[in-house]
This record gives structure tokens, C-alpha cells and sequence, in this order.
């Protein structure tokens, strides 16, 4: 079934906290160990749970700074899980993320943790989250996610400084049976992160082909978030190897590769970790991308396309998030294509892809400026 991403997005997260232990290099929300006094109270976190559920995304996350840093983290699982969500936590790795917290949320009904590691080595890893002990913690909430049957999620960050030892981090996973998707997040240059810290477009495509390749091994999905062009390279490279070509898959009337058909038709045939990938697209046929089946609701109920986006879109405490997703001006004009400018305007497959809306403005200013990380040349691109 198709879905309709005007109406309601394939992704929710809530950021129910910006209070965090850490201080990681890279954070978007800047956090701090403090919890703000401007926080969403229970009762209005309740009163969003209830709207999310009408909106029926298939992802419900809850996340932070660190969800712990809440006493009533378990009841808003609790009750999400009643109002027939799926609720997914990210903690972060701290003393709170004790093996007795996670068999709390498992008892509360969370359906999977995400955790973040962003290096194999233990030094490299606390170096970056700049907090010594950060890959122990990591380490002991998996295996206790894995002894309360939770699976887990592995969130972990590319940048200059990790992005080279990305394959080894992959060998690293392999050794954990509830990791079941490894999530590579690109950065992008907002709250601590920095332009300089982003790896050049060249490499992010030589990085595409380790990922490619790790997909086909390993027992856990591979997805890219920040990287939505890492579905054109999958689909490219895919069908190489079945000796085909994405050319044939372009629509004549629109020139433009059809997202809601290309890999139900395209990816039958491939191995385990590229079929996982490719299923999770199928499932949001569009490709979600900012607004475009996301939405970010902050600590304070602010309403973005993204949390890599800050173009503020209203708040939950003055108006429904069915209605902020479904009208406001900038979610309705992040979901026509037809806005893209640059390279993204006239990309074959930008319905498929569209690139990061994060990125651009955060390096051009312009939310519809093409992707700054990406190399591949349209066909039209020269007469754009």
C-alpha cells in the first residue's frame, strides 16, 4: 500500500529532553547536563502521544539529549505502546543506561534501542563522545538489550575523524545478534558540528561502495540517514551487477526514476544485506527525507522538518502536530520536488533521493540548494 506522505509521515521523533551527560564533538542539539524549565510537562507529552498516534507513522522515536534524564521516560513508553505506537528510545550511553534501566523499558513495552558508537577503538570513541568510559557503557547496553530480547539499533556518526575506520566498526557489530540495523549518519555542520568536519563528496561516494559491499555480508540492515543519495548508489550498483541500467527505469513523461516502483521491480535479486536495505525503502516508497515523511518535535514542543533543520514549523502546545505536518507552509513546500534547485532540480532521481534539505541550508543558507556532498552529474545538470 502506498503511502501518502502529505498526509501522514513514515517517521516521529521526540525529542523529549536536550538535558545530556555527554559532550560530543558533533551534537546538534548542543546539550547540556541541565534539563530546561521550558521542557514538555507530562500531561502535554501524554497530549502529544495521543495526536502522533492519529498521523500512524511506522517509527516512533523517542530521543533526546538522553531520554533517562527524564523520571517519566518509562510512562510515555508505557502509554505510547497503548496508543498503539511502537515506541523505539535512544539513550544516551551514560551511568543511567544501566542494564536495570533498559529491562525496565523492555517491561514498559519499547520495541527497540538505539544507541550510538561511532568508532571500534574504545579511546577513539570516548575521545569523540568526550566522556571516558562512553564505549564500555555502549557495549554493556547492548548485550543487556540483547539479554531482555530488545533489538538494538547502531547510530554512528561520519566524519573526518571516523569515517576511515567505518569497515571496522561493521566487524565490530557482526559480533552482536540483536544488532539489527546499523544507521551511518553523515554529518551535517549544526549545533557542535562543524563544516570542517564533513568528509569531501568523493569520499562519501568511495564510502558508499564500503557500505555496499558490508551490506552484503553482515546480519543487520545498512541505511544511511543525511546520505539520501545512497539509494540512487544502491539501485546503481545493483543493477550493474544484474547488467542492467538505471537508465531504463526513467520515466519518459517526467525523465525522473519512479521512487514508489523502482525497487519493488529492481532489487529481487540480491543478497541479504542489500535485500534489508532495500526493503526499508520499499516500505516508504517516496524516500522519507526532511518533511517528506519526517517530522522532529523538540524538548520544548517546536516543530521541524528535521532535527538537522532548524526551520521552526509552529508548536504542540498551540496547535495539533497533525495539522503541522499535514499544513504548514514549509513541510508543504519541502514535499514538492519542484522546488529543488541546482543539480537536485533536475536529477533523475531526486524523488527517489532528493538530498539532504539539512545540509544545503546549513551550507548554502538555502534549504533548496543541491546536496553540497554529492558528485553525481544529472543528465540535465549542464543545461540547469
Amino acid at each position: 500500500m502506498k503511502v501518502d506522505f502529505d498526509q501522514n509521515p513514515f517517521v516521529v521523533i521526540w525529542e523529549m529532553t536536550r538535558a545530556c551527560d555527554l559532550a560530543c564533538v558533533h551534537c546538534r542539539a548542543a546539550a547540556q547536563s541541565r534539563r530546561s524549565q521550558f521542557e514538555l510537562t507530562p500531561d502535554e507529552g501524554f497530549r502529544l502521544i495521543d495526536d502522533i498516534a492519529l498521523l500512524e507513522p511506522k517509527v516512533f522515536v523517542i530521543t533526546g539529549g538522553d531520554p533517562l534524564k527524564r523520571d517519566d521516560l518509562y510512562a510515555m513508553i508505557e502509554y505510547a505502546k497503548n496508543a498503539g505506537l511502537e515506541p523505539s528510545v535512544t539513550p544516551s550511553a551514560t551511568p543511567l543506561l544501566t542494564p536495570e534501566a533498559i529491562a525496565k523499558m523492555k517491561k514498559h513495552g519499547v520495541k527497540r534501542l538505539a544507541i550510538s558508537l561511532d568508532h571500534y577503538d574504545r579511546t577513539a570513541h570516548d575521545n569523540f563522545r568526550r566522556v571516558a568510559g562512553s564505549f564500555d557503557l555502549t557495549i554493556r547496553a547492548i548485550e543487556a538489550a540483547r539479554d531482555n530480547g530488545i533489538p538494538v539499533q547502531i547510530n554512528s556518526t561520519v566524519s573526518k575523524a571516523t569515517a576511515a575506520d567505518m569497515p571496522r566498526l561493521a566487524e565490530l557489530l557482526a559480533r552482536y545478534e540483536n544488532v539489527v540495523m546499523w544507521s551511518v549518519f553523515f554529518l551535517v555542520p549544526t549545533g557542535r558540528a562543524k563544516t570542517a568536519d564533513m568528509i569531501q563528496a568523493e569520499e562519501v561516494e568511495q564510502l558508499f561502495g564500503s557500505l555496499y559491499e558490508i551490506s552484503k555480508t553482515v546480519p543487520f540492515n545498512v541505511r544511511t540517514t543525511e546520505a539520501m543519495h545512497y539509494r540512487r548508489y544502491v539501485l546503481q550498483r545493483s543493477l550493474a551487477e544484474q547488467g542492467r541500467s538505471a537508465d531504463a527505469l526513467i520515466d519518459p513523461l517526467t525523465g525522473r526514476v519512479d521512487a514508489s516502483t523502482v525497487f519493488m521491480g529492481a532489487m529481487g535479486k540480491l543478497p541479504l544485506g542489500v535485500q534489508m536495505q532495500s526493503g526499508a525503502i520499499t516500505r516508504a516508497p517516496r524516500g522519507v527525507n526532511e518533511a517528506k515523511g519526517f517530522v522532529f518535535i523538540s524538548h520544548i514542543g517546536d516543530v521541524f522538518p528535521s532535527g538537522f533543520l532548524p526551520l521552526r514549523a509552529g508548536n504542540v502546545k498551540k496547535e495539533s502536530i497533525v495539522d503541522i505536518y499535514r499544513k504548514s507552509p514549509i513541510f508543504v513546500s519541502l514535499r514538492d520536488s519542484n522546488n529543488l534547485k541546482g543539480k537536485c532540480g533536475v536529477c533523475e532521481f531526486r524523488e527517489l533521493c532528493g538530498g539532504s534539505r539539512s545540509r544545503a541550508w546549513s551550507v548554502t543558507g538555502d534549504v533548496f540548494a543541491s546536496d553540497p556532498i554529492c558528485t553525481y552529474q544529472p543528465a540535465l545538470a549542464a543545461t540547469a
